[in-house]
């Protein structure tokens, strides 16, 4: 009996005519390729990956919320020091005035006298040179006087202390400063004294009367 050898019976993986080598590289390439095709498309994200990435989103949105709300609040600060620091400004400005204003009034009676003491030409030799240097020092703090004859009458600046009434005037004019007025800046630290005078009552219908006349006369002439 003749002895059969293993293996020799079993028919082989490898079909019939075809290289064992060519069924390698085909297996290679077809690995190849799953290979490629996984890189392109990337490895799928775990579960846990998502997640974190959802929470890392929402935190991200509060900071941004957080970082507008503190934004918000930084300029609303800074407006509020801009306004502050106007306030204080003007109020540095209002009580500087206020006392230089204060200062001024304290040497009215003073410049009264000077100028009294000028309208009868006694301002002569030293007292002269000192009444000089006080007026310059006082209009550089910003002291004017006002206050003219033959001006109109306002009562906000002048304070009527005489009253008459003058044919040649055409309405309440101030013929006379008794004391003249003072102001610094648009601020009227005293008004100006004076004697006022208003049109002769009936003036102003005589006046309309001639008008007539003369206008009747021009008339009569042409016819």
């Amino acid at each position: 009996m003749t002895e059969e050898t293993p293996g020799f019976d079993e028919k082989s993986d490898v079909p019939s005519g075809a290289n064992p080598g060519d069924a390698e590289s085909k297996a290679a390439e077809s690995d190849l390729a799953s290979a490629a095709a996984e890189k392109e498309s990337g490895p799928a994200a775990p579960a846990g990956d998502v997640s974190q990435d959802v929470a890392l989103t929402a935190q991200l949105d509060q900071a941004r919320s957080a970082l507008a709300e503190r934004t918000a609040d930084l300029q609303r600060l800074q407006a509020e020091y801009q306004n502050y620091r106007r306030r204080v400004e003007r109020d540095r400005i209002t009580v500087k005035e206020i006392a230089v204003a204060t200062l001024l009034t304290e040497l009215l009676p003073t410049l009264d006298d000077i100028g009294r003491a000028r309208e009868h030409g006694e301002l002569v030799g030293g007292f002269k040179s000192v009444a000089e240097a006080l007026e310059t020092v006082i209009a550089k703090m910003g002291l004017q006087q006002f206050g003219k004859e033959g001006e109109p009458f306002d009562p906000t600046i002048h304070e009527a202390l005489m009253h008459s009434y003058a044919p040649d005037v055409t309405e309440t004019t101030c013929v006379a400063i008794l004391q003249p007025g003072y102001r610094i800046g648009e601020r009227t630290i005293r008004p100006a004294r004076v004697a006022v005078a208003e049109p002769q009552p009936g003036a102003a219908a005589k006046t309309d009367e001639a008008s007539s006349s003369d206008e009747d006369s021009s008339g009569s002439d042409e016819g």
